[in-house]
């Protein structure tokens, strides 16, 4: 169960406000992204929530990869994300196309500044 976690948390992103709000706009480009790193979705779900008093409501976009998962979650209010790309090395070393869809993702959303980590999960055989 070898593999490469990571996780971003964007903050004060200067994208256009769209992007942290429209489901579908962002889960189209989540499956292009996906795919132009070399990736393989099998199933995704799109789901913006409800708008709260203070303003619209975020999305959640969730792709389930052959390799594991990405999801991301928007905040509007605070034009925030999180991000998380997940990839099993099992069948092959995905690590640098989840560097590469991670880089992607934050490009996207243009923060003001990021806090990320990478997590090694598993064992060596």
């Amino acid at each position: 169960m070898k593999g490469l976690h990571l996780t971003a948390d964007l903050y004060r992103c200067r994208c256009d406000p769209a992007w942290l709000t429209d489901a579908v706009r962002l889960g189209a480009w989540c499956l292009a992204a996906v795919e132009s790193v070399g990736l393989e979705a099998v199933q995704h779900l799109f789901h913006t929530f409800p708008a709260p008093p203070e303003g619209p409501g975020g999305v959640t976009a969730t792709v389930l990869l052959a390799e594991s998962h990405v999801c991301l979650h928007t905040w509007p209010q605070d034009r925030s994300v999180t991000c998380d790309v997940y990839v099993c090395n099992s069948s092959g070393d995905h690590s640098a196309r989840a560097r590469e869809l991670m880089a992607a993702l934050v490009q996207r959303f243009q923060p003001e500044w990021t806090e990320q980590r990478s997590l090694d999960r598993g064992e060596d055989a």
